[in-house]
């Protein structure tokens, strides 16, 4: 009897063996710390409390006055700088094309809008035959969109058709130029040598005698590979025509967008706010000064962000290990900020804003609990929890999925190049538009809004930084700080500098002063 119950508990403690070697296999979303969405269970994540309490329980009793919230929602005032590529020729069409150029894009959309308008500038100055560009399969988020998945191939072909010849498909007789072509071997008309800011010159010596040889030439890699400074103004001029017109999104982008947008500014009568409700004149204009508007926030929150940052983001010695040691997987430790403290990181504004801290600069800007946020983001660093204490502070938040059903996201959804077309698109929408940390797309909305003259708040890290990181601070100190650092940062024109993007700063290339 004693030798049959030593069998079975020596047999239970072997099938627990087993189960718990399983387990992982079964389940392995719980043991995995190097997904790039969100942190494993077990090993990295500890749902992070509010770091900046005091901050947060001023916010939440804060008072809005009445001048300040007709002049947050106030549109930007004429600024004497209009878009003027539509009134300006370049040089005309030649009768003869010298051959056909090929670019391969990678990155993220924004990313591969750039190369889009570099490679019709590198057309133009060649004079040779655009072929639509061909969009790389993004090694994060593996979608393998087209152009024309994303752009409609006619708008842009036909804006361009006086300035620059672009073709859909290569003609039969270079078929043979595909992507599998040059990642098969050495091919003379692959030309990968193309450095970073390529001047218009080294494109002339070095592009144009294959193209002259051989009838065509592809290059890759083509992000960033034409220069700011030292370009002709025609030049400058029609990378902001291919930016801003000649790119328009394919029509089940635009009607999805619209409908958000509709939703967003049509709320139904039951949509929850947050507070007591107060009847009083002054609080009816408030919210008068709101109604029927919304703000799109950009949370640029995600797990390569963060790791790369170097920062703490309080979700204590799990995360720091789990980001270190995805830094080490991803970048094989080459992040420079990861030997500075967090407190010197944040000294600089190095540090992207979390969900609570941007609730903080909203709420101190002025934005009361019942604005509309819709959040543009594809996905955010410890997800829900990360998000609950600007969820606190703005109730009424929005995204894709709480506005548009099922049918309508189904065929963008899992397509991270779409998804983010379709925020862009409600963001060039949007009353005011504010991105919590720089990057690709808080740089090309930058831009785009300030060629429209649109309303835009570019979050001022440093001064951001250095505050959040003072614990002694309380409310109306954080509240004045914020105030005063950003009068002059809600879509005032700014000049390009030298070495700056035309693509973050349009003014002067492609604006004309009005007279």
């Amino acid at each position: 009897m004693k030798q049959l119950q030593s069998l079975n508990q020596s047999q239970r403690i072997a099938l627990a063996g087993v189960l718990v070697l399983l387990f992982p296999i079964f389940s392995p979303n719980l043991f995995r710390p190097l997904g790039r969405a969100s942190p494993s269970l077990f090993s990295e994540w500890n749902a992070p409390r509010p770091r900046h309490l005091r901050l947060l329980e001023g916010a939440l009793h804060r008072q809005i006055s009445i001048r300040q919230q007709v002049e947050l929602w106030s549109p930007l005032p004429d600024q004497s700088w209009k878009p003027c590529t539509q009134s300006f020729t370049g040089s005309p069409l030649p009768e003869k094309s010298q051959g056909f150029l090929q670019v391969f894009l990678d990155g993220g959309l924004n990313q591969q809008r750039m190369g889009i308008c570099d490679a019709v500038a590198v057309a133009k100055i060649l004079n040779v035959t655009l072929v639509i560009p061909r969009l790389e399969v993004n090694p994060v988020w593996q979608d393998s969109s087209s152009f024309a998945d994303i752009f409609d191939v006619d708008h842009f072909i036909t804006v361009l058709k006086d300035e620059v010849r672009i073709v859909r498909e290569l003609p039969t007789q270079y078929a043979w130029s595909t992507r599998d072509y040059y990642a098969t071997g050495i091919r003379a008309t692959r030309i990968k040598t193309a450095p970073t800011h390529a001047s218009a010159e080294w494109y002339v010596e070095n592009v144009l005698p294959v193209i002259q040889s051989y009838g065509i030439a592809a290059v890759a890699p083509f992000s960033h590979r034409l220069a700011f400074d030292n370009v002709p103004e025609s030049i400058q001029r029609l990378r902001c025509k291919v930016n801003f017109e000649a790119l328009n999104f394919v029509p089940r982008i635009r009607e999805l967008g619209d409908a958000l947008v509709h939703r967003l500014r049509n709320p139904p009568s039951s949509s929850k706010t947050s507070g007591d409700t107060d009847p009083t004149e002054r609080v009816n204009t408030i919210a008068k000064s709101g109604a029927g508007k919304f703000v799109v926030l950009h949370l640029r929150f995600d797990k390569d962000m963060a790791a790369h940052s170097g920062c703490d983001f309080g979700g204590g010695k799990a995360e720091k290990l789990a980001l270190a040691k995805y830094r080490q997987v991803i970048w094989q430790g080459r992040v420079l900020n990861s030997q500075f403290t967090d407190e010197e990181l944040r000294n600089k504004g190095r540090c992207p804003l979390t969900p609570e801290e941007i609730g903080l600069l909203l709420s101190a800007l002025g934005f009361t609990n019942n604005t509309r946020l819709y959040l543009a983001s594809h996905q955010v660093y410890g997800g829900e929890a990360r998000i609950s204490t600007l969820r606190k502070l703005f109730p009424v938040l929005e995204n894709k999925k709480s506005l548009a059903s099922p049918e309508e996201l189904a065929e963008v959804e899992g397509k991270a190049s779409l998804m983010a077309a379709v925020d862009y698109y409600v963001s060039m929408k949007s009353d005011i538009f504010i991105s919590a940390s720089p990057g690709n797309m808080h740089n090309a909305l930058l831009a785009h809004r300030a060629y429209l003259n649109l309303k835009t708040i570019n979050p001022n890290m440093i001064l951001l930084g250095q505050v959040l990181v003072n614990k002694s601070l309380v409310w109306s100190e954080f509240e004045g700080a914020v105030v005063n650092g950003h009068k002059n940062r809600q879509g005032q024109l700014r000049l390009r500098k030298q070495k700056q993007s035309i693509y973050t700063y349009p003014a002067p290339d492609c604006m004309c002063k009005a007279a």
